[in-house]
């Protein structure tokens, strides 16, 4: 049997979540780009860049952009969209990216494109982002805040895309250090769809430990897309940048 982000990164995804819109995405990179001051024509790798908003926008904003994804459905949205041929779109494993050691100035793993697999797994995704970053190469890893979903969580909501009629139910929970997600779509037939997804809930304290096993160093820690100090109960993101030894 498949894993379940073999199965939820298809064509239904891009329904359940066709709120994530574009416009939003670039105001998002515009906001981190002002902190995170890379410079313009950097190469920047977009680490589970799934529909392609945040590459498209950087690509736009003069970085030269590699996206990487496993989700086939999903990288053909993001070349559609991507109508300037910017970016370079790779199929890929982020657990086994397809580049060479050193390839990139710098890599984006973001909108809590992270936390998937097991434990060995996550770290090995790590690993693969220090091993294509050049040395003093930059990093940013844009996370959910454990402590603020564990805290808020809703079990349930319900809506109906307007698109398609379809009804969409979302019932959530915490269950072995993950929040997991039971994602149900009735269509208008009445047929049933259902998907799964589970993401670790890694706190900052995993983060700092596992970035160093891999040689990756934190030089600053924000808590939303404008840069605006971490706080672990309070905020929506951990967003950690650093550098590459």
């Amino acid at each position: 049997m498949k894993e379940w982000y073999e199965r939820s990164f298809g064509d239904d995804y891009m329904v359940v979540y066709r709120h994530r819109n574009w416009e939003r995405a670039i105001e998002e990179v515009r906001l981190m780009m002002r902190w995170l001051e890379l410079p313009q024509g950097s190469s920047l790798l977009d680490v589970g860049c799934g529909m392609g908003r945040h590459a498209v926008a950087l690509a736009e904003m003069g970085y030269r952009v590699s996206g990487v994804d496993l989700s086939e459905p999903l990288l053909e949205e993001a070349r559609e969209h991507d109508v300037n041929g910017h970016v370079r779109w790779e199929h890929g494993d982020m657990r086994t990216l397809p580049y060479p050691d050193s390839s990139f100035d710098a890599t984006l793993n973001l909108f809590t494109s992270f936390g998937y697999f097991s434990e060995q797994d996550n770290r090995r995704v790590l690993h693969e982002q220090r091993r294509v970053l050049r040395s003093g190469g930059s990093f940013v890893i844009d996370f959910l805040n454990a402590d603020e979903v564990s805290r808020k969580l809703a079990p349930l909501s319900e809506h109906v895309d307007e698109q398609t009629g379809w009804m969409i139910r979302e019932q959530r929970r915490i269950e072995n250090g993950s929040v997991c997600k039971t994602i149900t779509i009735v269509t208008n037939s009445g047929e049933e769809r259902h998907y799964e997804e589970c993401v670790k809930l890694y706190g900052l304290d995993w983060f700092e430990e596992a970035l160093a096993d891999v040689g990756m160093r934190i030089t600053r820690i924000a808590g939303s897309y404008n840069g605006a100090n971490y706080n672990g109960s309070e905020s929506k993101r951990l967003i950690i940048s650093g550098r590459a030894d």
